[in-house]
């Protein structure tokens, strides 16, 4: 098993193309933020739809949660957008038709040669491309659920943000000092009066 597909480890930062022909890197679409990211097989397998389905169902809780998602597919850029529009996706899609993903981290779905995709999985990551869970979706049933997915991206917010609990012992006593860096959002912006 690839290390970029195991808790703990670190997914790498790939430079692709997305549904719009915009060269977008990882890192810069994840920036602070948890991320959901799916390794996608491509627009042919209805199981993808199902899951980008869901996914788009659940993306008003995700953007209030300022948590980001992209999907990496083998489709080319117009495949990649048509697949986005299908499902009503709202985050980016990044095209892989030359399987970078695919081989380096050694996913090759070789069931199915024709198609050449790559085996499908979800990650929930922590700011630095950092991988807090991985789900193998060859099955259906190993993808995550919207439930699943909330529990890992808690359990992420939870680790990440120092103001999760706002009645922490000190976090008060710092915001009416003028402290904001802890408070998310909160450190550039001016405080109303």
């Amino acid at each position: 098993m690839h290390p970029a597909l195991i808790p703990g480890g670190t997914f790498p930062d790939y430079d692709l193309l997305d549904h719009t022909g915009t060269r977008r890197r990882l890192s810069e679409i994840q920036g602070g933020d948890p991320m959901i990211l799916t390794l996608a097989r491509g627009a042919y397998c209805p199981k993808e739809h199902q899951q980008h389905l869901e996914l788009a169902a659940f993306y008003p809780k995700i953007a209030v949660a300022y948590t980001r998602v992209a999907t990496i597919t083998p489709d080319q850029p117009r495949g990649g957008q048509e697949f986005h529009d299908a499902v009503g996706a709202q985050w980016p899609f990044l095209s892989d038709p030359e399987r970078t993903v695919q081989r380096d981290l050694d996913i090759f779905e070789y069931t199915d040669p024709g198609d050449d995709p790559m085996i499908p999985h979800t990650l929930v990551l922590a700011p630095g491309l950092a991988v807090h869970s991985v789900y193998n979706g060859y099955w259906f049933w190993g993808r995550p659920t919207t439930t699943e997915l909330w529990q890992d991206l808690r359990t992420v917010t939870r680790e990440i943000r120092p103001d999760w609990d706002l009645t922490a012992p000190g976090l008060r006593e710092r915001w009416d000092a003028g402290d904001r860096e802890l408070f998310y959002g909160h450190a550039a912006r001016p405080v109303r009066q």
